[in-house]
């Protein structure tokens, strides 16, 4: 069994979700083939750094342009749709990957590729089944392809979303965004404090993503103004000029405060937090509610990570700041009323996919085997009825089950 997950590092949370897939695959059928592939980076180096470099230099300085484009490239067919010209150039390479590694099934955490494989698709070049792994809290027409074989999406309630694109009920499974084994283990909070040599009291972990992004030292200061006696933890990511400047705001500060780079141990720094302050990426969000941890949400980035605040503070799993300004009003509603605490982990516990990553592996192995089965039947067209779903439980043995791409 060959699988191929093609995923773009634009941040960390596509390339989590390619890897924790990958993880549960090798560790659920050890004699399978899993190949990630960073899809810029292995095209051309150079590509992935001016264009990765670009994207994220927009979201930092210009993200209201970000979040302008993106609105007006919802509709499905819109002339501003990603990179047409740029894909068929990036097309070539990409095929010469799948002939030589040849995988019977592919994936893909990020739209980029996504898009590469549709073009391939609809020139008839490619017949392999095609996964698109949502990892937001909304949909985009970024991600929605005539030729893609299953949408793999957060809940239901993006699943419906869908549906009403026009997307067909049966290629749709709510089975969650993927993370990493780690995070479904729950740890003693208390043997964890002593571990990294925090207090036992309340604790707010503050992150912005991989890259330190969210303005986070606005954050850090409206903190230290706080009048509780609490614990704070900050994980600045790979940015260490905000962590040096960080240090120093917090000289002289009474409160316990504990100010880290780049970690792996997030898991254990969820467990041992009462409430987690954060941009609302896909990632770190499934992540958090995986722990149960009240959000309360700011800086999000026009777009996705926009809608992904609108989603969860709708619901009740997330406080949402609206105004920078507000934040120790926000933290206090929510801290000093128990029951709205127990409603957002009650919403979290809700909407959390506690075997994610275990299903999605599973579609992908499912798959895989039903088109080597069925390889010599494949045909190019609209995917209809690739998988029988009852109950939740995939069900590759129907006799109604029928495959065509």
């Amino acid at each position: 069994m060959k699988i191929l997950i093609l995923t773009v590092s634009a941040g960390a949370g596509h390339i989590k979700a390619a890897e924790s897939i990958s993880e549960q695959i090798k560790l659920k059928y050890p004699d399978s083939n899993i190949m990630v592939v960073d899809t810029y980076r292995y095209i051309s180096p150079l590509l992935d750094r001016v264009i990765v470099g670009g994207y994220m230099s927009i979201l930092k300085l210009t993200p209201k342009i970000y979040g302008k484009y993106y609105s007006l490239s919802e509709p499905v067919g819109s002339s501003y749709n990603f990179g047409s010209i740029l894909n068929r150039f990036l097309a070539i390479k990409l095929m010469d990957l799948i002939n030589e590694f040849n995988p019977s099934v592919i994936a893909c955490t990020n739209f980029i590729p996504l898009q590469i494989l549709a073009m391939l698709h609809k020139k008839n070049k490619l017949k392999i089944p095609t996964i698109s792994v949502i990892t937001d809290y909304t949909t985009h027409s970024y991600w929605i392809h005539q030729y893609v074989s299953a949408y793999v999406v957060a809940n239901d309630f993006i699943k419906a979303e869908l549906e009403n694109k026009g997307i067909p009920s049966d290629i749709i499974y709510p089975l969650g965004i993927p993370v990493g084994m780690n995070f479904y283990q729950s740890n003693d909070r208390h043997k964890l404090l002593l571990e990294y040599g925090l207090e036992d009291k309340p604790t707010i972990l503050i992150m912005g993503g991989s890259l330190g992004f969210g303005d986070m030292q606005k954050t850090f200061l409206s903190l230290l103004k706080l009048e509780r006696d609490i614990q704070i933890v900050v994980i600045t990511g790979t940015n260490k000029k905000l962590l040096r400047h960080l240090e120093k705001c917090s000289k002289g500060s009474k409160k316990y405060i504990k100010i880290i780079g780049y970690t792996d141990k997030i898991s254990d720094y969820m467990d041992m937090s009462d409430i987690l302050i954060t941009k609302p990426g896909g990632m770190t969000v499934s992540e958090a509610l995986i722990k149960n941890i009240p959000l309360v949400l700011i800086s999000p980035i026009p777009g996705q990570e926009e809608r992904n605040a609108q989603f969860l503070s709708n619901i009740g799993a997330a406080a949402r700041v609206i105004k920078k300004s507000d934040l120790n009003n926000v933290l206090n509603q929510v801290i000093d009323n128990p029951l709205r605490m127990c409603h957002m982990k009650e919403m979290a516990k809700f909407l959390s996919k506690p075997d994610a990553t275990e299903k999605v592996a599973s579609l992908l192995a499912e798959m895989s085997l039903a088109f080597k089965e069925c390889q010599c039947q494949v045909q190019l067209n609209v995917p209809q009825n690739i998988i029988t779903q009852s109950n939740n439980t995939l069900n590759m043995s129907s006799p109604d089950n029928q495959w065509s791409y």
